[in-house]
């Protein structure tokens, strides 16, 4: 429903999340290179994949309102798809300083790498919101 918080906080992460198709996550060189290589999102399969299901579970459980549980089901799901996301971002990034060829000149490209960990907020507040819809199904129910 439109009117909960919640639903706020769903698209807010969902937006940031997808928002990982367009910003870099990290720039490296590669030996004698010029030009630097760039990492994003859409060019790794296994990120591509975890900002895919971190930019949809969150706009499903938009419109799963009717039945929390499962919508914290979803929303958990989320959340462990962006700290997976992090984590494979991270051993990506680390395979490539322990390569045969080392990656030099590299840095992190921001905002890309903070903007899981912005999405990982949204989805805690919102499932704040979520809890507080149940406690107030719940203390309607008991005045019945």
């Amino acid at each position: 429903m439109i009117q909960r918080v919640q639903t706020i906080w769903l698209f807010l992460a969902a937006f940031f999340s997808g928002a990982l198709f367009i910003f870099p996550l990290y720039h490296y060189t590669l030996g004698g290179a010029v030009e630097p290589i760039i990492m994003g999102a859409k060019n790794e399969y296994a990120l591509l994949l975890l900002t895919a299901l971190m930019t949809l579970l969150p706009l499903i459980s938009i419109f799963m309102f009717k039945n929390r549980k499962r919508q914290k089901g979803l929303v958990w799901l989320s959340i462990l798809s962006s700290a997976a996301f992090i984590a494979v971002m991270l051993m990506k990034i680390q395979n490539l300083k322990n390569a045969q060829i080392p990656a030099t000149n590299d840095n992190f490209a921001l905002p890309g790498p903070i903007i899981p960990v912005i999405a990982i907020v949204f989805l805690f507040l919102a499932l704040s919101g979520i809890r507080k819809d149940d406690a107030l199904v719940k203390s309607v129910d008991r005045l019945r």
